[in-house]
């Protein structure tokens, strides 16, 4: 049987390791647990790392043969060859190791390498994965939840019930290794479901939030021609995602000076009735750019103005969010993140 450690540098460093992969996928696990028992713990996983790689880059027939003929000592090469991937390397170093240790090993290879198990919640919305979890028994929640972030661990614990929560809690605290296929199955089951409710829930989409997404990051031309076209044919469409490309909580994107030229021609009455309803940031960005007295006097106003229809508040700020859509269009304002590459302010 060749030396072990002349395979793991055979060829240049990176070629090498590569060609030991190949060699490991290739032939039976008694066979590869062998050669890699001669290496040291620090060959072992530079070489385990090369053969989770390979499942990105598979060896071809002919990078395989390459390397089998360079080790004509070596036998009963496997059905599916040349594949890798975590399983192979988790084959291999649960041959030489127990198998917690194999998982550790393991672990910071995927580490290594950028991968993490159940990597899709991170990606998916906080409540969508609560909604699966709540379903699920406290020993496989409390697994999942050992692979995630603490920060997004803590908040899907916070939506179970506190019985449960107790129970997750208690599996984690007195958590085993788990045998690494256990979390693969776990792991695809999850995905699985998951991927068939994002299909569902994408059948729900606001069409016209995603249409005013979108030309919010066109360039003003090409904005305005789309827009102008759709009110020629469908006004109350055009209308609809004009209305959601700039709503009154966006205001906080505009500009000191656009703000201190909507105060100009918009009324103190109807911007207090506007602000009624507005979070603290974007009322103090208003009396930020006015005087004081007249910061003191809109605040008396709305302190004044009692109980509102939220019909009526609704109706003073469309009519502000017009007047600044209007100055930015005479060049009077900017509003940041509107119009692409034009909206770069320097």
């Amino acid at each position: 049987m060749p030396d072990a450690r002349s395979t793991a540098r055979w060829g240049g460093e990176n070629p090498g390791l590569r060609k030991a992969a190949v060699l490991l996928v290739s032939v039976d696990a008694e066979t590869a647990s062998k050669l890699m028992g001669q290496l040291d713990r620090a060959e072992q996983e530079r070489v385990a790392r090369e053969i989770v790689r390979l499942e990105e880059r598979p060896a071809g027939p002919v990078e395989r043969d390459g390397v089998l003929r360079e080790f004509q000592g070596l036998h009963r090469v496997q059905e599916a060859p040349g594949r890798g991937g975590v399983r192979s390397a988790q084959r291999i170093l649960e041959k030489i190791h127990p198998a917690g240790e194999a998982k550790r090993i393991l672990d910071g290879i995927e580490h290594s390498l950028g991968r993490t198990r159940f990597e899709f919640l991170k990606r998916m919305d906080i409540q969508n994965v609560a909604t699966f979890l709540s379903e699920e028994q406290p020993q496989t929640v409390a697994l999942i939840l050992s692979y995630l972030p603490p920060s997004q661990a803590a908040r899907l614990v916070e939506t179970l019930p506190l019985p449960k929560q107790q129970e997750v809690v208690r599996r984690l605290a007195s958590m085993e290794p788990t045998n690494p296929r256990i979390v693969e199955q776990v792991e695809k089951a999850l995905e699985t479901r998951l991927s068939a409710y994002a299909v569902q829930e994408l059948r729900g989409i606001n069409g016209r939030a995603v249409a005013a997404a979108v030309l919010n990051q066109v360039d003003r031309a090409t904005e305005r021609g789309i827009l102008e076209g759709l009110k020629a044919d469908e006004p109350e469409v055009a209308e609809g995602i004009r209305r959601l490309m700039f709503v009154f909580e966006d205001l906080m994107r505009v500009n000191d000076r656009g703000i201190q030229n909507l105060l100009k021609n918009v009324d103190s009455a109807r911007l207090s009735l506007a602000l009624k309803t507005a979070r603290p940031e974007l009322r103090d960005k208003f009396f930020r750019n006015m005087s004081q007295r007249a910061a003191e006097r809109i605040r008396e106003d709305m302190e004044l103005m009692g109980p509102v229809r939220v019909a009526e508040v609704e109706a003073a700020q469309e009519v502000v969010v017009d007047e600044i859509l209007r100055l930015e269009e005479a060049g009077e304002a900017v509003i940041e993140g509107r119009g692409g590459s034009e909206a770069v302010v320097i």
